[in-house]
């Protein structure tokens, strides 16, 4: 979700680049493939509708893969947004959902995960019967104890 054209010319931003580099990997043997959306502009998005077009396009040719979906708070705070890929339906609905445990600051912004938004996420994705997957960030430092 953070790549950028300028950071990497090969990122895939568009659902037919997503899509083909997902079959891509499947073809080297993944079975599962996690899934960021982006707008028209090339920014993460939480609408159904390109996870829509992405996840149809990935079974269109490979069924077995297991799909997970970002419901990310980097740039979604409200309930409604991050959860509204959840709402897809039949082929179309996401084997499993992000459930980030933890809030963390990154270099240039912040993913915030109250307990509150969890415990919402949680239900959510308990009541569409998709699995969760649980990220948990944490900042690490290398080198000597006690050296930032």
């Amino acid at each position: 979700m953070v790549p950028t054209l300028e950071q990497s010319a090969k990122v895939p931003l568009e659902p037919n680049e997503i899509i083909a580099d997902v079959l891509q990997a499947a073809e080297q043997g993944i079975t599962i493939a996690h899934l960021h959306a982006r707008d028209l502009m090339g920014r993460p998005t939480y609408k159904k509708d390109l996870y829509a077009r992405i996840i149809s396009g990935i079974r269109e040719k490979h069924q077995s893969l297991i799909l997970c979906v970002s419901c990310s708070g980097r740039t979604d705070a409200e309930i409604d947004r991050r959860s509204e890929v959840m709402e897809l339906d039949d082929d179309l609905k996401p084997d499993m959902a992000t459930l980030t445990l933890s809030s963390m600051n990154f270099r240039d912004q912040a993913s915030i995960n109250s307990p509150d938004m969890i415990k919402k996420l949680a239900n959510r994705i308990m009541d569409r019967a998709i699995v969760p997957e649980l990220e948990i960030f944490e900042s690490y430092t290398t080198g000597r104890a006690g050296g930032l």
